[in-house]
């Protein structure tokens, strides 16, 4: 035991100076993994091959878990696990590893997963998954935490037959018998540990190929064929783009987009093979709202910013989600227009001015900060450097940035250092103002009145715009005349000046200075108020007539004709305010708008069909012979092999009603225990609330003492 303390204690010491980095090259980790699902169970075999860059007397993985069983597979050396239980120390029998030497050994194991890979159940079938980042790896494939490591990962993963299995890299053999296929993954190209992937599920695809001969390998489950065309639309378009605008090719063999079920976030960016919710697997009508578009680009931008390129920690963490945010805005600017890209830049703007009025701004180089300041700040500074090097040397900039650190880790004076040799421009002061303070520029807090003055003179950052479109200033414009009063013959003018033709989803700035208008409504007479609603709820504009559904809850009757017209709209959101406000307002007319939308389900989380079943219990005369029915249908949403947001709009409706039966207490004590923590916060305050309530407190209680028997 002293022995092994000292050697855990000199361990300890070298993984906080270097993180083993400096005296062991990680080459390559093969994985051979199967599961044992009903357990939950990861029954691996994982050869290292590593190379001693200065001589050492011990080597180690990370595991962060309690093996079932682990052995090594070389006589040569002998291994215990640390009294931390993150890492397996490695030392040989005699003598040290020597320098320029390269070795290999295999490791068994069985284990369960804490964290980082994920079983869920779905109706008819099962999925397993994997979120790394922020989880680690080595949760589930012993392995190298560091990020700063680059190892080649192949993995070699056996399962059901039935069963499709996704990883990194490209599938270079299929060994199958009577039950099971062995899938054999090759990545060709070193990566951070925390991008290693893989998904199983029942899916099928369909390929198609970038302008460079990328494949492209587009996943789905089967009966969501008619959603493969919403869901990736302009995939091509932008993949294509970014290789052109990046100027580096696209650095891997493919690249996969896989949707799984109750996913810890919206996508992941592992290396050629993003992971992402299934909740964007989406319909026509469902893209108005809640499109895969910018997370889609998102992700792929990261194929060649953190994944290509990877941070060397979270001080640098803007290099990657900063990047990715901008160069998706510029595939989005590609596909919609410089309308919509300005708008965007607008909002993130107001984002990072609340969040600094709330006293919460921080430095772009503090490892904490927000995901506002290292998203939408970051993808404003390389807005900003851009048009004050120019076009031509930003983009020298970041393609030699690339090239020279292609496979390795960076720090943003990486980045800084290729820019000043690109523009011969000095950058301290840039570098000061922008990532340095934890204060926005002066005239950037300033925002809204430097548009509404319309300053844009060599002294303001905003000269930089450019094109910024001129409806943004008369956003800014109207802004600050309602708060004088607003004579009502110019806003009825306003509306006569936007045709239809302005107002369509690549347009959302036109839109957006009439919803100015009609979020002050108060400020005028009723007569006028009526003349603006009727104008507004007869455009054929999406956003207007959905702002029109949310907003106007109490519906006069003058409206009640053009607010029916909503339920028709193709938007689940229009849809489900329209209903309830409609359902809400004018009673006598509740079956026939229940009847109208009774086969409108509405996104994945069936926001639409979970109103509606409410609704329709809640209606005393309304098809009384199916109101069991319709609760049955609504408890069985709570079901843990739903997705989570469809089970939490269930649960919440069951609230509202203070209908819960025994069923979906079971199904919410369940979901108090979901890996998705946002999901099992939500389940654990209801499940709190409902305890203090006798008519449940009692039934509660004893569910759980059962659980735990």
């Amino acid at each position: 035991m002293r022995y092994f303390l000292v050697l855990f204690i000199t361990f300890l010491c070298l993984s906080a100076k270097a993180q083993q980095t400096e005296f062991i090259d990680f080459i390559s980790i093969d994985g051979e993994v199967a599961f044992k699902t009903a357990e939950k169970m990861v029954v691996g075999g994982v050869t290292y091959k590593f190379k001693v860059l200065k001589e050492i007397d011990s080597v180690f993985i990370n595991s962060r878990n309690n093996f079932r069983h682990f052995e090594i597979h070389d006589s040569n050396l002998k291994a215990e696990s640390s009294v931390k239980e993150d890492r397996i120390v490695f030392k040989k029998h005699s003598g040290d590893f020597l320098k320029d030497s390269i070795y290999s050994f295999k490791l068994t194991y069985f284990l369960v997963p804490k964290k980082a890979l994920y079983f869920t159940e779905k109706e008819n079938s099962h999925q397993i998954w994997t979120q790394g980042q922020g989880k680690y790896t080595s949760h589930w494939l012993p392995s190298i935490d560091d990020m700063n490591d680059k190892i080649e990962f192949d993995l070699s993963i056996t399962y059901d037959k039935d069963y499709q299995v996704i990883a990194n890299g490209a599938l270079i053999d299929k060994i199958s018998n009577d039950s099971t296929t062995t899938w054999h993954y090759d990545m060709q190209k070193p990566m951070s540990s925390y991008l290693v992937a893989l998904a199983i599920g029942e899916y099928e695809q369909k390929v198609i190929t970038s302008k460079s001969g990328i494949p492209i390998q587009l996943y789905y489950y089967p009966e969501d064929s008619a959603k493969i065309e919403p869901t990736y639309r302009y995939t091509k378009q932008m993949f294509d783009f970014l290789e052109d605008e990046i100027g580096v090719p696209y650095p891997w063999q493919n690249y996969k987009q896989v949707p799984v079920k109750d996913f810890l976030y919206s996508g992941m960016e592992n290396t050629s093979c993003t992971i992402f919710s299934d909740d964007f697997m989406i319909d026509n009508t469902s893209f108005i709202d809640k499109n895969y578009v910018n997370v889609n680009a998102h992700e792929l931008a990261h194929q060649w910013f953190g994944d290509l390129v990877t941070e060397t920690s979270g001080t640098h963490h803007w290099l990657q989600e900063g990047f990715a945010t901008y160069y998706a805005l510029l595939a989005e600017r590609d596909v919609f227009g410089d309308d919509y890209y300005y708008w965007r830049l607008y909002e993130y703007a107001q984002e990072l001015i609340a969040q600094e009025n709330a006293g919460e701004s921080t430095r772009l180089l503090d490892p904490k900060s927000s995901s506002t300041t290292f998203y939408k700040k970051g993808a404003w500074v390389l807005h900003m450097l851009r048009e004050q090097i120019g076009d031509k040397a930003f983009k020298q900039a970041v393609k030699t940035y690339l090239e020279k650190y292609a496979f390795k880790n960076v720090e943003t004076k990486n980045f800084i250092t290729e820019v000043e040799k690109a523009s011969g421009h000095y950058l301290n002061e840039f570098v000061k103002i922008w990532l340095e303070s934890d204060r926005l520029p002066e005239d950037f807090a300033d925002f809204n009145a430097v548009i509404a003055s319309r300053d844009f003179s060599q002294t303001s950052m905003f000269t930089y715009l450019g094109s910024f479109n001129e409806t943004v200033y008369q956003v800014e414009t109207v802004k600050a005349s309602l708060k004088k009063g607003y004579d009502f013959k110019a806003v009825d003018l306003v509306f006569d000046l936007f045709s239809d033709e302005l107002l369509n989803e690549t347009d959302p700035i036109s839109e957006y200075v009439i919803i100015e208008y009609l979020k002050n409504l108060h400020l005028f007479s009723i007569d006028e108020m009526l003349i603006l609603l009727q104008k507004a709820i007869n455009f054929d504009a999406i956003k207007i007539r959905q702002f029109i559904a949310i907003d106007l809850t109490e519906i006069w009757v003058p409206l009640k004709s053009d607010y029916e017209t909503l339920l028709n709209d193709k938007s689940y959101v229009t849809i489900e305010a329209a209903l309830y406000n409609l359902w809400a307002n004018f009673p006598r007319k509740r079956n026939t708008y229940l009847d109208q939308t009774k086969t409108v389900y509405g996104f994945n989380n069936y926001n639409v069909r979970t109103l509606w079943l409410t609704l329709a219990i809640a209606t005393l005369d309304y098809k009384q012979d199916q109101t069991q029915v319709f609760y049955d249908e609504l408890v069985g949403y709570t079901d843990s092999k739903k997705g989570f947001a469809l089970r939490q709009n269930a649960f919440d409706a069951l609230t509202n009603l203070g209908l819960f039966n025994e069923v979906a207490l079971v199904n919410l004590i369940e979901a108090s225990k979901h890996h998705n923590w946002r999901f099992k916060s939500y389940a654990k305050q209801l499940l709190e609330l409902l305890s203090e309530n006798e008519k449940y407190k009692s039934i509660i209680s004893n569910l759980q003492d059962n659980q735990k028997q």
